[in-house]
């Protein structure tokens, strides 16, 4: 039955993914509906227990998008991009993170259905956790308008340089506020306050260790095998990745931070490191898109979402705030045109992809179960909101920039 499920699952995906660009949204929202779909009442006897059996599913995942992530880290494109992108990037996911961190700290003592909850083991580390899924942003929403407009021009390019790094700063946020958050939780002795105090320095330094080593692991691998076959990359890629991935779970370091520096060690020092990136983009890409996004969007509660529908609207708009100031700032700190400062922003709404992933790591982290629900539902909520109105959004910033003629 769980072949059956799986091959269910890959075809509403493409059903409902394919609907979904008939009326120019993009596929991952089509993903997302999907998995809403398969989460009815109808379909409780066909996947009963099912989530409990995908969470290797979502590991191979996020292994790969992380390393996908890593490899748009190209040192000469980074640098081409300019000052002003990133300073857009670096800001708007800061004041994204920092303007849901303030919001959900002063809300959520009215809205968390907990009983007996406190500050430090349930407001705080959410209000934490939360703001570090503000961060990243679904550049496909974006990258489809532009293509289907052919729009070009300064804050089109702004927009896509951004979106590019802010997964990797959103990933850089998450593995620190994780750390943060689990200091709160297990702050219950003076000991284990200490002990935790030295996770967060761990967690990511040792990533970046591991990601590392992989990462020229496989490029001495790629010098030394002289058959570069499409097949042999493919194996090879996808074994160390998966292994990269399960030597920092191993050693309780960040396992998507792991594989996401693996990726920008490719991307940097690998002489076929665009054909590896294009293979997989070709062969992969789709599939694990497919298999993530609707698993992930099955797991939602919808009792859970009843009670917690104050808590996605709110998530929605102190996101939307934050991009916005960080967007102004950032821009203002380059001195980018005016143009550029009063228009990114609506290219930036869309949230998606990793973001998900991010809320899923989450829930399988036992100090967290009191929270990790209320985390996964708000964020699945929230995604399918913004991938509606993302769409909207950026159109809206392009044409009135004078990109769309």
């Amino acid at each position: 039955m769980l072949i059956f499920n799986i091959g269910l699952i890959i075809f509403a995906g493409y059903i409902f993914g394919e609907a979904a660009t008939r009326v120019k949204l993009p596929r991952i929202t089509g993903y997302i509906l999907a998995g809403i779909f398969l989460n009815l009442d109808i379909f409780n006897t066909l996947f009963k227990n099912f989530a409990d059996q995908t969470a290797i599913v979502t590991d191979i995942s996020l292994s790969f998008i992380t390393f996908s992530v890593g490899g748009t880290l190209l040192y000469s494109k980074v640098k081409e991009l300019g000052k002003g992108i990133l300073s857009i990037a670096f800001f708007e996911s800061l004041f994204a993170f920092l303007t849901i961190l303030i919001g959900f700290i002063a809300i959520t003592p009215f809205f968390i259905p907990i009983e007996n909850a406190t500050w430090p083991a349930v407001f705080i580390p959410l209000s934490i956790l939360m703001g570090s899924l503000g961060s990243p942003t679904d550049p496909s929403a974006a990258l489809a308008v532009k293509h289907e407009y052919n729009a070009r021009g300064q804050v089109s390019s702004t927009i896509m340089g951004a979106a590019a790094f802010d997964d990797v700063f959103g990933i850089i946020n998450f593995s620190i506020a994780t750390a943060l958050a689990q200091m709160f939780v297990q702050a219950n002795s003076v000991s284990a306050a200490s002990s935790s105090i030295l996770e967060p320095v761990t967690a990511i330094s040792g990533a970046i260790i591991v990601g590392l080593a992989y990462g020229l692991l496989f490029n001495l691998i790629t010098v030394l095998e002289k058959r570069e076959t499409e097949g042999v990359l493919i194996v090879v890629v996808l074994g160390l990745v998966l292994m990269c991935f399960g030597t920092a779970a191993k050693f309780h370091f960040d396992e998507l931070l792991s594989t996401m520096v693996m990726g920008a060690a490719v991307v940097n020092y690998n002489v076929l490191r665009d054909k590896i990136f294009k293979l997989l983009e070709r062969y992969i890409e789709e599939l694990i898109f497919v298999l993530f996004f609707v698993i992930s969007s099955m797991q939602l509660d919808f009792a859970v979402l009843k009670n917690t529908s104050a808590l996605v609207a709110s998530f929605v708009i102190f996101r939307i705030t934050g991009k916005f100031l960080g967007t102004r700032f950032g821009a203002a700190i380059a001195r980018s045109p005016q143009r550029v400062k009063k228009y990114t922003v609506g290219g930036l709404i869309p949230q998606g992809g990793i973001v998900i992933g991010l809320a899923l790591i989450i829930r399988q982290n036992p100090a967290f179960d009191n929270i990790s629900d209320i985390i996964l539902n708000v964020i699945i909520g929230a995604t399918v909101i913004h991938e509606l109105i993302g769409p909207i959004f950026a159109k809206t910033s392009l044409k009135r920039a004078g990109e769309i003629k």
